[in-house]
């Protein structure tokens, strides 16, 4: 797979590949720090740690040729709920101004 703004193979890194793979060849670092890091059900194989880090080692979730569009899609998706929230608490704040 060729380099683009979806996949993005470095070769040349000294981890590479930073997770255990039988196909190098579509081993994509893009994510090399998974943006679904942060989230508690991210959708991959990572396993908290009694010290409350997340070790992903075993995920290759951001790593997979389609690695890309199910990011971007969980991203898209929980930016979304953010807003909606953020939405949802501006109404009631202004509903509570207003009865005042």
């Amino acid at each position: 797979m060729p380099n683009s703004h979806r996949f993005f193979r470095n070769t040349e890194c000294r981890y590479f590949p930073c997770h255990k793979t039988d196909r190098p060849e579509e081993f994509n670092c893009l994510f090399c720090f998974c943006p679904l890091y942060f989230l508690d059900d991210c959708g991959g194989q990572g396993v908290l740690l009694d010290s409350g880090i997340k070790d992903c080692s075993g995920c290759m979730v951001p790593h997979a040729p389609d690695g890309y569009d199910l990011v971007m899609s969980r991203l898209r998706g929980e930016f979304d709920a953010i807003k909606r929230e953020s939405a949802r608490r501006t109404q009631r704040e202004t509903e509570e101004k207003g009865e005042e």
